[in-house]
């Protein structure tokens, strides 16, 4: 039998080596995303507004629409307007649905373009997501939504024909509310899946950022080839509009984007603010979309 020493000595090299091999493993699974300029924020307007929302947000942004079509983007019966709206600073997918919008549909804020669904939907599973809407087909390629711990859906894209979309001037952040409950599972199998890297973690960040100046709360921010994402760990007493804005979008200058918005329709629910050598603010769009807006400090 070995010594009560031997099997310490043993234990302790077993957990010095684990974290090596977890890294070893995590490297030797193929990158399967393609990169920020092919991932999309999902924005559901009611129909009769949809041309007002991108008209509104074209006009602050600026970028360019692709052809409105009305199709079934879900793999049970619905019809919907969709077209993409591409800006310098990120993506929109839009749709406009004309019939009852099928469950879970809706709730998924993100599309991420994927090299293979198949493996993509598979090392989802092994990083500890959840499939809620299995693979199926779509007009231009294939689909499955998949669920993060913390509730965090997301739908993956695959497309028959391979895309090709200039780069874009700044990466928009995923804005991602969860419990700190679920906050370190959630990072964990994100990691996992993306091959991404935290590059900040700041358990006591100012209060503002969620509209509560006197507090602080935990937020991390992670890069990755699905491009940037702002992970914010809160007890849940948000103040109106924190938690519905689901992108934040970076630009040259707040206030010149400010004015852009308004003049084309937005409403400023949060007036600029600096923190964490930023300034940011938060408009609401026509039919109804959140978005948090910032840009680098001066």
């Amino acid at each position: 039998m070995p010594s009560r020493h031997a099997c310490t000595i043993g234990l302790l090299t077993a957990l010095a080596l684990a974290p090596a091999a977890t890294a070893l493993a995590r490297a030797s699974q193929p990158q399967l995303g393609v990169g920020a300029q092919y991932d999309t924020s999902h924005v559901y307007i009611d129909v009769g507004k949809v041309d007002a929302f991108a008209s509104s947000f074209l006009g602050t942004f600026g970028g360019t629409s692709t052809k409105q079509v009305v199709v079934t983007v879900t793999p049970t019966p619905s019809s919907t307007t969709s077209q993409l709206l591409q800006t310098p600073v990120g993506t929109v997918s839009l749709f406009g649905f004309k019939t009852p919008i099928p469950y879970p549909f809706g709730a998924e804020r993100t599309g991420y373009l994927v090299t293979d669904m198949d493996q993509a939907v598979a090392s989802a599973r092994t990083a500890g997501a959840a499939v809620v809407v299995d693979i199926f087909p779509d007009p231009i390629g294939r689909d499955a939504v998949v669920q993060w711990p913390g509730g965090v859906n997301m739908q993956l894209y695959w497309h028959t024909a391979k895309p090709n979309y200039a780069a874009l001037e700044t990466v928009p952040e995923n804005r991602v509310y969860v419990s700190p409950d679920a906050a370190d599972k959630f990072v964990k199998s994100f990691l996992a899946f993306s091959k991404g890297k935290v590059v900040s973690d700041d358990k006591k960040a100012p209060g503002i950022e969620i509209g509560r100046p006197k507090d602080t709360f935990w937020r991390i921010r992670i890069e990755s080839v699905y491009g940037k994402m702002t992970v914010l760990a809160t007890d849940g007493h948000l103040p109106f509009p924190y938690g519905h804005e689901t992108t934040g979008y970076e630009v040259p200058d707040v206030a010149a984007t400010l004015v852009k918005a308004k003049a084309n329709g937005a409403t400023v629910l949060v007036d600029p603010y600096s923190s964490d050598k930023r300034q940011a603010a938060i408009v609401e769009f026509p039919g109804g979309y959140v978005a948090e807006i910032h840009a680098a400090a001066k």
